[in-house]
């Protein structure tokens, strides 16, 4: 498969087509990161929005591992264990689509397709910026790691920027509000 980029999934010797764009992707990340889905409502989600066709009851679990297999960039080598989430896909939005599109030399979000993993290409080139000193903040106070003062000045002024705001479900939000209420 050098240099093709996959517009079907192989699941237990059928091929599915799939959504490929990357949007969908996004749109799955989304999903993922909804806390008021629970595990069994966002694999539904990620296999209805990435397959076109219905997946067949006993080709769903092969289904997912293809989908996430699909989402992860496909053989590219991973790390051990997993890392400390940095970086949210919809806090970061706009920080995102300004460093790939510099990197594209082209505003991605108004072209009609773009591949997920040529997205994941760009999205892997972004150098120098905004985004990668975000990243860059994030990683180091993760790993506990002493800011520079130029970076504990960023931090300070662009603390909303720079920390990934916990998402809470309907449940969790309104027990939030109604201590805070208390606390008035």
């Amino acid at each position: 498969m050098i240099g093709r980029l996959p517009e079907t999934l192989s699941v237990n010797n059928r091929e599915y087509a799939i959504r490929s764009d990357f949007r969908v992707a996004l749109l799955i990340f989304e999903a993922f990161e909804d806390a008021e889905l629970t595990q069994a409502e966002k694999a539904e989600t990620c296999l209805k929005c990435l397959y076109k066709e219905s997946v067949k009851q006993n080709d769903m679990e092969k289904a997912y591992e293809q989908a996430v297999w699909f989402l992860d960039g496909g053989d590219m080598p991973k790390t051990k264990k997993a890392p400390k989430r940095l970086m949210d896909w919809s806090q970061d939005e706009s920080m995102i689509f300004a460093a790939v599109n510099k990197v594209a030399g082209y505003e991605t979000r108004t072209c009609d397709y773009l591949h997920w993993w040529s997205f994941l290409g760009l999205f892997g080139e972004i150098g120098e910026g905004l985004f990668s000193t975000v990243m860059s903040l994030r990683s180091k106070k993760a790993k506990g790691r002493k800011l520079e003062k130029y970076e504990l000045d960023f931090l300070r002024e662009n603390r909303e920027l720079v920390e990934l705001k916990r998402k809470y479900t309907s449940e969790e939000q309104a027990e939030i509000d109604r201590i805070n209420k208390l606390l008035e």
